[in-house]
């Protein structure tokens, strides 16, 4: 039970940046400090379970004048300090002249790569070549003849801010609905286009997000999932999505409810066809540990809905139909993943039957095509790929060029061809087409990089954690390095949601190395490396589990030589933001710099911004319940940055579109961090504008962004050029 009291009302003047006077409840800055702006304290506070919680900037979560003069001042001070750090430019242009190459299956919101696939005898793919800021659609009937452009998001906006958020493709290959999101909002507007003709019919669809488009086999139709309107006539993402019916050449108003959840105010149905058009499969979803699975039978579309999967048990992922059968991948009884299969009728839920059980590896992706399942496993965090028969044996393993991550596969129950993308921390996403039926893999696109990886090497190492657990680390950096200490280190984290951090190559990376700096990313709990079990350890009340295993990791680094405190800087984004904050207000002195991005940062609060985030609460829990509520109030970074303590120099960054962890966040840490440093360390506010949580972000603003980054980095860890 939570109860807020707001004694005083808030005021803010705020022209440009001003010293911050002391006062005997602040500690005095050291002369070499920035010359923060002026945040006021307000005496807002909650009472949570008998516990009195100040919340003083709990104003900066209401747009207006006060909160845009503030952030305004905070870009003051922030930008022309990072311009001022002359490595910056040499930065920004090797990164302009690294991200100069071809990018093929163009990295997706769901993050990750959409690879080519073939729908009506024609190929589809996305392609973003060289310094384009979005990548473009194609279309061919020949995967090796010269393609047409299908949709160029670069022509939409002038500052390249509007990017293709989605599309799907009807089974005919006819027509292509697509998405586009403006200025990075996960809010998206539907389009259908013609494909051979690149017309656009009038239909819009709106007040979506996180919805895909589920076609009917003969492509008159499709199912979508949608908010309700809310005050002003635009989607409520407050409230829960509905499934509806949309027929092409039709308006959105037009469009039949086909299926929403009344007994929970929280369950969200979506929509996907199985491929002989007979079931309308709905994954109803709610966290990140279970989901359910309701089926519809088309052909009798006045029967009642099936629940099949209702017990809330695991998670349920559908494959595809094939031979009157069902496929799905999922974790009910098998904590690292097993692919089961029902053959659904009339009547009694029909029992589940087995077709891959449980490996001792770990399950991530299983796609049906061609009459076998390609399964994608995860050993120690590197992929390796298995192709069995549907009655369960084994046929063989697809070999791969390394030890690094696959993704792709669309599924294709009757076809014979498939497409994936393979990458590591040194080699860029390729493509790669696998012909099922003659088993044969061949390379189907690479692209050409204006970086040598030849002088550098990724291994991985095992430590222990806090509990004894054991966990994996990759490193990647120059060859036969001494570890003598002396060398800049960049560690990764991100541990939550069941997200399974593997090998993936970046430009941003590449830049960073090249410069002498070592880059590390440990595998947390709270992940998806090792199954559900892996994922539920650092939930919850065990979330002091991830920052534990993320501070192993760099006591780890340090106590083998590969760097030293002062030279050990840490970085995540979302939740991996969630982790660096956390750990930088718990351990400051282990660490040398912080970069904490899109973070969600006040956990107390993150429930209240959207339904979207109070379903993050599977893996946070919530401040409503008692025992939630100790765990959440102890390591919620906004809560706990502590006045008179020297924290490392720490560059916040978020982004005013981001409706997905809310810029409030960063904010409120910001002033939090700023108001409690004891020490000169600086605390810098960085806020893009016209750009959201990432997806869809312009090549040109990447580059802005790693190039800020960076340059902190080299001032704070005494690299060349930092001063």
């Amino acid at each position: 039970m939570v109860r807020a009291r707001v004694i005083s009302g808030l005021t803010m003047i705020l022209l440009a940046a001003a010293a911050t006077p002391a006062t005997p409840d602040r500690p005095l800055l050291a002369v070499e400090s920035p010359r923060y702006p002026p945040t006021e304290r307000g005496l807002t506070a909650d009472d949570w379970h008998g516990t009195r919680v100040a919340d003083p900037y709990r104003w900066l979560e209401t747009p207006g004048p006060a909160v845009s003069g503030w952030v305004q001042a905070q870009n003051a001070l922030s930008q022309p300090w990072l311009e001022n750090i002359p490595a910056r430019q040499p930065i920004l242009n090797r990164l302009t002249e690294l991200w100069d190459y071809d990018q093929y299956g163009y990295p997706w919101m769901d993050a990750k790569l959409r690879v080519p696939l073939r729908r009506g005898g024609r190929y589809f793919f996305v392609v973003k070549a060289g310094r384009q800021n979005q990548g473009v659609l194609y279309w061919t009937t020949d995967p090796d003849a010269s393609p047409r452009v299908l949709v160029d998001p670069n022509a939409l906006s002038a500052d390249g801010t509007v990017s293709l958020a989605d599309f799907s493709v009807s089974p005919d290959g006819r027509y292509v609905a697509w998405a586009v999101s403006d200025g990075g909002t996960d809010w998206d507007r539907w389009q259908i286009r013609e494909v051979d003709t690149g017309r656009d019919l009038p239909d819009t669809i709106v007040d979506t997000k996180f919805t895909g488009v589920a076609w009917e086999p003969d492509g008159r139709a499709f199912y979508y999932s949608r908010y309700p309107q809310g005050a002003g006539g635009k989607g409520d993402d407050q409230q829960q999505v509905r499934v509806y019916r949309h027929v092409v050449g039709t308006p959105q108003a037009d469009d039949a409810l086909v299926y929403a959840i009344t007994g929970h105010p929280r369950h969200n149905p979506y929509a996907q066809v199985s491929e002989d058009g007979r079931w309308l499969v709905f994954q109803v979803s709610y966290g990140f540990s279970s989901n359910a699975i309701h089926l519809r039978d088309l052909r009798q579309p006045a029967a009642p809905v099936q629940r099949v999967f209702d017990a809330w048990d695991g998670l349920y992922e559908f494959l595809g139909a094939l031979d009157g059968r069902l496929y799905f991948k999922t974790t009910q009884g098998a904590a690292r993943g097993r692919v089961i299969a029902i053959r659904p009728g009339a009547g009694e839920v029909p029992p589940a039957s087995e077709v891959i059980p449980e490996q001792p590896a770990t399950l991530v992706q299983a796609s049906l095509v061609g009459g076998h399942v390609i399964a994608s496993y995860l050993e120690d965090a590197r992929a390796r790929l298995r192709v069995y028969r549907l009655d369960g044996s084994l046929r063989g393993e697809i070999a791969l060029p390394g030890a690094g991550t696959v993704t792709g596969f669309p599924d294709a129950p009757d076809g014979t061809e498939t497409f994936f993308a393979y990458t590591d921390y040194l080699t860029p996403a390729a493509l790669y087409r696998y012909d099922i039926a003659r088993d044969e893999l061949r390379l189907f696109r690479q692209p050409r990089i204006p970086f040598d990886a030849a002088p550098f090497t990724t291994v991985q190492v095992f430590y222990t954690s806090r509990d004894g657990t054991r966990v994996p680390m990759f490193i990647t950096h120059r060859r036969g390095i001494a570890l003598d200490g002396s060398h800049p280190l960049l560690l990764y984290g991100y541990g939550g949601f069941d997200v399974a951090l593997t090998p993936e190559y970046t430009p941003a990376v590449a830049a960073w190395l090249e410069r002498g700096g070592i880059y590390a990313v440990a595998n947390l709990r709270g992940g998806g490396e090792y199954g559900a079990e892996w994922h539920e350890a650092g939930t919850t009340t065990r979330k002091q589990n991830v920052f534990d295993d993320f501070i192993a990791a760099a006591a780890w680094l340090v106590a083998n030589h590969y760097t030293v405190p002062q030279k050990l800087a840490i970085h995540g984004r979302s939740n991996g933001g969630l982790l660096v904050g956390a750990v930088l207000t718990q351990r400051p002195e282990l660490f040398g710099a912080a970069l904490p991005a899109v973070g969600v940062l006040d956990l107390l609060r993150y429930h209240t911004a959207s339904a979207n985030a109070y379903a993050w609460s599977s893996d946070y829990g919530t401040a409503e319940d008692a025992a939630q509520f100790g765990a959440l109030y102890a390591y919620s970074p906004v809560h706990n940055a502590r006045p008179g303590r020297c924290y490392p120099p720490t560059l916040i960054t978020t982004a005013d579109h981001d409706d997905r962890v809310v810029p409030w966040h960063s904010f409120k840490f910001a002033a939090a961090l700023q108001y409690a440093q004891a020490c000169p360390h600086p605390v810098l506010l960085r806020v893009e504008t016209r750009a959201g949580h990432g997806a869809g972000k312009p090549t040109r603003m990447q580059i802005e962004d790693v190039a800020n980054r960076w340059a902190f980095l080299v001032r704070a860890l005494g690299m060349p050029g930092g001063r």
